[in-house]
């Protein structure tokens, strides 16, 4: 018979934990905090979206050393006709990084002229010459960084539940914060106790355990975003234990007790805990880490309902370290808004014979390599105090309840300790930019996933499927001829492979102007009046498909247009290009216009389309995608960008 009060199986145990934390209010993010982003270290998880306040740059500036002319000034410079413009007048000199002056739409680099005086001879200065002499003609916006070149205002920086890195502060310092909503770390109690420990750097004597599994403790508790707190060592005296037990919970959101967790005589976990409140389950199959406690204790000083959640850890050190990897983590994670650990997995073949306990989960320390061209998994030592096994450890194999053993030869599935899941949790979508695929991405956020979008317009999304270097494109390409979105183009452009055409939203385009409508834009006649400066979309994008559609319908030449060979590649480019007096117009999605206080002029409707290749439907990455596009709060936040509609969101309009 079991020495546990219930020897449970490892889901039991986790059910079991979610419903005591449930019914305590904790199984949630236990609070956010404010930090100023010189106090935000790596490591925090963001609280909220971030969405940029400003953009990056917040004005036209000078991308190289030179000086900051219009470009048109330039025309017909040749080496054997150059053309020479004062300085004052024509011509300033600009460092790298400074305000382009408003006057201004280029930047020559300093040791693209001749610096001269004004009698024609070499400046003595070249910063501060008299004139300039130019040989080559420059095009407009040549070596400056537009407004919005790096970040657009509105824009999702960073999603909620994201670990921050370095560069992240850099990002949101950028956008316009000076603070970041952070989840709050939680704070982990880890006591150890035991008359045989001594602690670390002690003088040892036969029978001594230095004491370091807090230490490993801690660091776990650290690494996962949590606030470790190492109580000193407890001797093995039940009604001392209570006292510091009942001192951490005053300051803890988790206790981990460690050791004296089994049944011999001097082992009082579990007993303290019933004291102190409710024992949940003692004992779990799985091995190492079989005597593992988890209850629930009231907070010291605070109503009846406000429990602490407390573990009882063994206290060999792998089971130690493993059942903080199987019960701790998944907790923080939870409590800090970030996806639980999955570590990542792959097929290896065993070296040689493993038996195992047939009622328990066996995790077996192994190590990896590739030999003979495949990947074989060897184990590693097998006991609870081999510390150095985990150190070695490439990974550990899991061996089901029930199975007794697993023969040399045969193929086995290894979680990974060094992980690239991020990798793998990744959703490639290249094709038409869309300011829905932000949601998009932040509602895949909270599933644990991330969305990484590339701008190349419908038709390069459509190659890029073609290549297989992408799960998705979204695309909106009208076909002139019959006036239906997309399926031309997927059969020219995809003839040899099965894809999925899913309706995402329907989209209101037109011209994106400046508030107030100064000039008086009406419709695309308006392009080619001369006052009128126009931004255009990529080749390949929708957008620009559409434009040349309706072009052609009104017998508009595009070479009337200033502007039409000036491209951006998303239609907050376009309103950013708008917004900065860079141009008059250009044609984009209603929500662009309003994403940065500007006014608009509907013209036409259109349909935003995801194409998805027929061998990904049953990815788990893409599966949630589907999920989203039925569920009421992801709908129900993109119909609220203006100009959209999700009426057909979900409506296949190709099937595999």
């Amino acid at each position: 018979m079991s020495v546990y009060l219930h020897d449970i199986p490892m889901t039991e145990a986790q059910r079991r934990i979610r419903e005591a934390l449930q019914e305590a209010g904790l199984w949630q993010v236990l609070g956010i905090e404010t930090l100023p982003l010189s106090e935000a270290l790596v490591g925090r998880v963001t609280a909220e979206p971030v969405w940029a306040r400003l953009s990056s740059p917040h004005y036209h500036s000078a991308a190289m050393d030179g000086f900051a002319l219009r470009a048109e000034d330039t025309d017909g410079a040749m080496p054997t006709a150059p053309v020479t413009l004062l300085v004052g007048s024509h011509a300033a000199y600009v460092d790298t990084g400074d305000v382009l002056p408003e006057w201004a739409n280029a930047v020559v680099p300093i040791e693209n002229v001749e610096a001269l005086d004004q009698n024609g001879r070499p400046a003595d200065d070249p910063r501060h010459p008299y004139m300039i002499r130019l040989r080559a003609a420059l095009p407009p916006w040549t070596h400056v960084r537009p407004m919005g070149e790096d970040i657009v205002a509105t824009q999702l920086v960073l999603p909620a539940g994201h670990v921050l890195r370095p560069v992240d502060l850099g990002a949101i310092a950028a956008c316009g914060y000076t603070d970041i909503a952070v989840t709050r770390k939680p704070r982990v109690a880890i006591l150890p106790t035991g008359d045989e420990l001594v602690p670390i750097g002690t003088p040892v004597k036969p029978g001594d355990i230095i004491e370091f599994n807090s230490l490993v403790l801690a660091a776990q508790v650290a690494s996962w975003g949590g606030e470790p707190i190492r109580y000193p060592i407890t001797p093995d005296d039940e009604n001392l234990i209570l006292e510091r037990v009942r001192e951490a919970a005053q300051e803890s959101d988790l206790i981990l007790l460690n050791a004296g967790s089994s049944a011999g005589s001097e082992d009082y976990s579990a007993r303290v805990i019933e004291r102190l409140g409710e024992l949940i389950f003692h004992g779990v199959a799985v091995r190492p880490g079989h005597p593992v406690i988890f209850g629930m204790i009231g907070r010291p000083g605070e109503s009846a309902g406000a429990k602490v959640p407390i573990l009882g850890v063994p206290g060999y050190p792998v089971s130690a370290a493993l059942t903080g990897e199987i019960f701790v983590e998944p907790l923080i994670a939870l409590w800090t808004g970030r996806p639980a650990t999955q570590p990542e997995e792959v097929e290896a073949v065993l070296t040689r014979k493993i038996t195992s306990p047939a009622g328990d989960e066996d995790y077996v320390r192994v190590v990896i390599g590739e030999v003979g061209g495949r990947t074989v998994a060897a184990p590693l030592a097998r006991g609870a105090g081999v510390i150095t096994s985990l150190v070695r450890a490439d990974g550990i194999l899991v061996i089901p309840s029930g199975i007794q053993g697993i023969e040399a030869g045969e193929k086995v599935r290894v979680r990974l300790y060094t992980s690239s899941r991020v990798l793998n949790r990744t959703i490639f979508a290249i094709g038409s930019h869309d300011m829905s695929l932000d949601l998009l991405a932040q509602f895949l956020a909270e599933r644990g996933l991330r969305l990484v979008s590339a701008n190349v317009g419908s038709l390069g999304g459509l190659i890029a499927l073609r290549r297989g270097e992408a799960h998705l494109a979204g695309s909106h390409l009208l076909d002139p001829e019959t006036g239906v979105y997309n399926l031309r183009y997927v059969r020219q452009y995809l003839p040899n492979e099965a894809v999925m055409i899913v309706r995402w939203v329907g989209r209101e385009q037109g011209l994106i102007v400046r508030p107030g409508n100064p000039k008086g834009i009406k419709g695309l006649e308006d392009l080619v009046r001369s006052d009128v400066m126009f931004v255009n979309r990529q080749r390949g994008a929708g957008t620009r498909v559409l434009l040349d559609y309706h072009l052609g319908r009104l017998g508009i030449n595009s070479e009337a247009i200033r502007g039409y060979q000036q491209e951006e590649y998303t239609h907050l480019a376009v309103a950013a290009a708008v917004a900065s007096g860079r141009a008059d117009c250009g044609l984009g999605v209603t929500a662009a216009a309003k994403a940065l206080g500007l006014d608009f002029v509907p013209l036409f409707q259109e349909a935003y389309d995801l194409i998805i290749p027929c061998k990904y439907l049953e990815d788990e990455r893409i599966k949630p995608v589907f999920d989203l596009m039925h569920e009421p709060r992801f709908r129900q936040a993109v119909a609220q960008l203006p100009g959209y509609d999700v009426g057909q969101m979900g409506i296949v309009v190709q099937g595999c």
